[in-house]
């Protein structure tokens, strides 16, 4: 019983990247160009009605305004800035900015809670980051100004800026 279980374990455990993974060839291969707003209200919605369904409660009290945040950043700009970026990049050189994310957090840790940088983690960040561009990138990587750098502030660098929501929502997670 004890094998089985740990088998269901580590295959629902790989689920989740296979599912996250799926996206730039989904959203590059199958779906129409040009609405990445739509995709993102697509991919989150019906996840987020699901869970109202199965919880029946709304939040109350204080966490109205953490809902608010929580959401948009975990969510809402998280998702349009993805697939702005899944449109726009190559899935190597997107793959590879997002390896940054554990630099993000390390370093908003630092900033905003004040955790001691530890070298060992930031060279372990910084070795997945190497690792990541090492199997990912290839010669032929080509960064495309709209997915990575936007004139207009105060949204640039789509996928600098998902990556830099997710850092602040996972952070900001209870669980």
């Amino acid at each position: 019983m004890k094998i089985k279980s740990n088998f269901v374990t580590i295959a629902l455990t790989g689920l989740a990247p296979a599912i996250w993974g799926s996206t730039y060839i989904v959203t590059t291969d199958l779906l129409p160009q040009g609405y990445p707003l739509t995709v993102a209200m697509l991919r989150a919605l019906p996840a987020g009605l699901l869970l109202l369904a199965i919880v029946r409660q709304l939040p109350h009290g204080c966490w109205w305004p953490r809902v608010f945040i929580l959401g948009g950043l975990n969510f809402t700009f998280f998702w349009a800035m993805l697939f702005v970026s899944a449109y726009r990049l190559p899935g190597g050189v997107a793959a590879t900015v997002g390896a940054v994310q554990p630099l993000i957090v390390i370093g908003l840790a630092r900033l905003v809670i004040g955790t001691a940088l530890r070298r060992a983690v930031v060279l372990a960040a910084a070795g997945g980051l190497a690792g990541v561009a090492l199997l990912v990138l290839t010669p032929k990587a080509a960064l495309d100004p709209l997915g990575v750098w936007w004139r207009d502030w105060p949204v640039p660098r789509p996928w600098r800026r998902v990556r830099f929501c997710r850092a602040i929502g996972v952070r900001l997670s209870p669980v």
